[in-house]
């Protein structure tokens, strides 16, 4: 979603670093493209007024390093600024007597049904708390069988009641799961496809009845300006206490996710990055903004390894890499634990400095699906044994995952290639990236044709 706004900033920063001074022509000069960089990616207007003023400010001010270059000095600078832009700091959700109730409001086609049971799941995974979700969407049709079925794929107990009245849907819902000892209680609630006083006074009384800890706005992160002007609307009449941005995977310019909280007032809590149910994290503020500045993000990155593969499995696979073993099963393992932490080019950009490197290139989720079918396509022994595939055996592996002898060969020879960066890397050295293993999964746009 940022990677047009990314692109932008960094050209913009990228500039100054050829200077040798910061003076006000070249300030001037850079917080006009960053200014058209925020409003192309649809950001509130008097958020980017408010926010290039600050840069421009603190970067004619006294409060410069005079140890950095004049590009790192405003680059820091607007890191800065974008944190607190979008929330100087993390935000968690609030947890006190269980149940716990969390209420999600929001526009209909939001993705508030999905929210609600990724945040059942990431409740279960992150912070060990067994969630209820209660169906109190009587508006759109299906909406509880919707909710019913995501419940069934979690694992996670959903509460319908046959009623026409969301209030008492939400309370009996909430009875019942307290009941079974949930130690959180999420209530879906209906949306509209716009605001209307019905849709505020139903919401009210809900939210009366159940008395939630938690009442979050689901937002859809591609509406743009549309979603800020939603977000006013509700704080007006709910009062809302944080925001889940949906979406934020998508391809809209991404100015939703920097407006909310200058324009609310409340911080975003969470982010679905994802169509799958697992793909709701943490919103954090510092994070973002390394990521948009293309400084990348380590800490996520090193989070999402964790959840992504067993700890004991982690150190027997760094073992034999290190010691210059690296088999197809290794490669499986390997490939499998990056499938996990989500798309390919997410991971790679949450490298530091691998975000423009990436710039013009495509990089294929499916180029890697057909590497593992060749894999797959090897007996056991062959995957423990690699140096036994001979002609025959490259035919059989070739025919049985439908791709070439050239695709085989590329494939074997960058595995070798692999094992010798491994074998050197433990002995201390650090070669560099063999050709065959530069691109990975990614392939330069205009190498084809």
């Amino acid at each position: 979603m940022f990677d047009t706004l990314s692109t932008r900033l960094q050209t913009a920063l990228g500039d100054l670093g050829r200077r040798t001074r910061l003076d006000e022509e070249t300030v001037t000069r850079a917080t006009r493209e960053i200014r058209l960089a925020l409003l192309e990616a649809d950001v509130d207007f008097e958020v980017v007024k408010q926010f290039v003023d600050g840069v421009r400010a603190r970067a004619l001010g006294q409060d410069v390093l005079k140890g950095l270059e004049p590009g790192q000095q405003v680059v820091k600078i607007v890191h800065e600024e974008l944190t607190d832009l979008m929330g100087a700091s993390d935000s968690q959700l609030v947890f006190g007597r269980p149940p716990t109730v969390i209420l999600l409001c929001g526009l209909q086609g939001s993705g508030k049904t999905t929210a609600a049971a990724k945040l059942a799941l990431f409740l279960r995974r992150q912070e060990h708390k067994t969630a209820g979700l209660v169906a109190a969407d009587l508006q759109r049709p299906a909406a509880i069988d919707q909710l019913e079925q995501l419940g069934r794929q979690i694992q996670v107990p959903v509460y319908r009641t046959d009623t026409t009245d969301a209030v008492v849907a939400a309370r009996e819902g909430l009875e019942r799961a307290t009941a079974d000892r949930c130690d959180v209680v999420i209530v879906d609630t209906a949306g509209r496809l716009q605001i209307d006083e019905t849709l505020m006074d139903e919401l009210v009384r809900v939210r009366d009845a159940v008395k939630p800890l938690n009442v979050l706005l689901v937002l859809d992160a591609m509406t743009g300006q549309e979603a800020v002007a939603v977000a006013r609307a509700f704080q007006e009449r709910i009062a809302f206490d944080g925001i889940v941005l949906t979406k934020l995977d998508g391809d809209a310019r991404g100015g939703a996710a920097l407006s909310v909280k200058a324009v609310t007032g409340r911080p975003v809590k969470l982010a679905s990055t994802g169509e799958k149910l697992d793909q709701l994290e943490v919103f954090h503020p510092d994070r973002m903004a390394s990521r948009i500045l293309g400084m990348g993000d380590v800490l996520t990155l090193i989070e999402k390894a964790e959840q992504a593969v067993e700890r004991d499995e982690q150190e027997e696979l760094e073992r034999r890499m290190l010691a210059g073993q690296f088999t197809f099963d290794d490669f499986l393992a390997s490939t499998r634990m990056l499938k996990k932490m989500g798309p390919l080019k997410g991971v790679m950009n949450m490298i530091p400095g691998m975000g423009s490197q990436l710039d013009g290139l495509d990089v294929d989720d499916a180029q890697m699906a057909r590497v593992e079918a060749i894999v797959l396509s090897m007996t056991p022994h062959e995957r423990s044994t690699p140096h036994l595939i001979n002609g025959p055996r490259r035919r059989r592996i070739a025919a049985g995952s439908g791709t070439s002898i050239e695709d085989v060969n590329r494939l074997l020879q960058a595995r070798k290639q692999m094992e010798k960066m491994m074998r050197s890397m433990g002995k201390g050295k650090m070669p560099a990236l063999p050709p065959e293993l530069a691109g990975g999964g990614a392939r330069a746009k205009r190498g084809r044709r």
